[in-house]
């Protein structure tokens, strides 16, 4: 059963403050779509709003057809991950996973399974209160599992993780989503989401900025830059600005072209005779893309973060 995570004009205002404004878009099954925005911007608020944790003043929430506070077995239809530290800390992890499972009438057999899935088997009979932060992101994914659900809804899961947990969770949500699951992950590693999402909605100030795929947007934020490595840096410019590019020197022998392509820059260089070592587009990364498009956004700013950031 294939599930879309739909929120659609949704509004929430906590006393004067505006959480969210107007705050819509789609998580359709079959992908990685990654939930960004700096803090304060409602990510946290869309996703208890989705699980009527949160009641909305205007607009729609929906993970399905139906709003999750209404579904009898709603681990069956939306499995979420909101707080790694939501646990009774003297249960063992098996036992939380247990109770959780009842809840839902599943049985133990499913839990030992998600238990494998999360890679907790060695320590599925420790109190859960004295695991690592990583440890219970784990236990928040077996959790979140436990009813197969047709989507996932995760908010910061690469926090704690060690490098091999978080090789792990990058190959765990892409392969969710190969089987057809709606996957939603908010996170901060723009690196991790890079090599996971496929698809991105950038919010600010309560709404959406952009919901675009992070190839368009990384191709946006590239531009038509090329980077030229050369010992003969003055001769190159005065030749690639007699043909119209905009040329700025960037290191002591590097230069960032703009209004040429690549393959006219090799040529030109090569008629005049420059010596050059390397002609490459440039290709902007997805914390680049993210920071231009949110520079407005940003309501907590350091003294100095924004010329520290140019």
């Amino acid at each position: 059963m294939e599930t879309t995570l739909e929120v659609k004009n949704v509004r929430k205002r906590f006393g004067r403050t505006v959480a969210l404004d107007g705050m819509s878009f789609t998580v359709t099954p079959g992908s990685v779509t990654g939930f960004v925005g700096p803090n304060g911007a409602g990510k946290t608020t869309t996703m208890r709003v989705i699980l009527g944790l949160d009641a909305a003043d205007q607009g729609r929430a929906l993970g399905g057809a139906r709003p999750y506070r209404s579904l009898r077995h709603p681990l069956s239809h939306l499995g979420a991950l909101l707080d790694a530290g939501a646990l009774q800390p003297s249960r063992t992890a098996r036992n939380h996973l247990l109770w959780l499972a009842h809840s839902q009438g599943l049985g133990a057999r499913r839990v030992d399974e998600v238990i494998e899935q999360a890679g907790l088997q060695s320590v599925a009979t420790r109190r859960a209160g004295g695991y690592s932060l990583g440890m219970r992101q784990r236990l928040g994914i077996a959790a979140a599992m436990l009813g197969d659900p047709p989507a996932l809804m995760l908010d910061e899961p690469f926090n704690g993780l060690d490098p091999e947990g978080i090789v792990w969770m990058r190959g765990f949500l892409t392969s969710l989503a190969r089987s057809g699951r709606a996957i939603l992950v908010s996170s901060h590693l723009m690196s991790e989401l890079q090599g996971t999402a496929s698809h991105l909605v950038v919010v600010g100030r309560g709404r959406v900025i952009a919901d675009t795929s992070v190839a368009d947007l990384i191709a946006a934020a590239s531009g038509e830059r090329v980077t030229v490595r050369t010992t003969a840096r003055t001769q190159a410019m005065t030749v690639l600005a007699h043909a119209g590019a905009t040329v700025a020197a960037t290191g002591p022998d590097t230069l960032t072209i703009s209004g040429l392509a690549a393959g006219k820059i090799v040529a030109l260089l090569g008629e005049s005779a420059v010596p050059f070592s390397e002609v490459s587009a440039h290709r902007a990364t997805l914390e680049e893309a993210y920071m231009e498009l949110t520079r407005d956004s940003v309501e907590f700013r350091a003294a100095g973060a924004e010329e520290a950031a140019r």
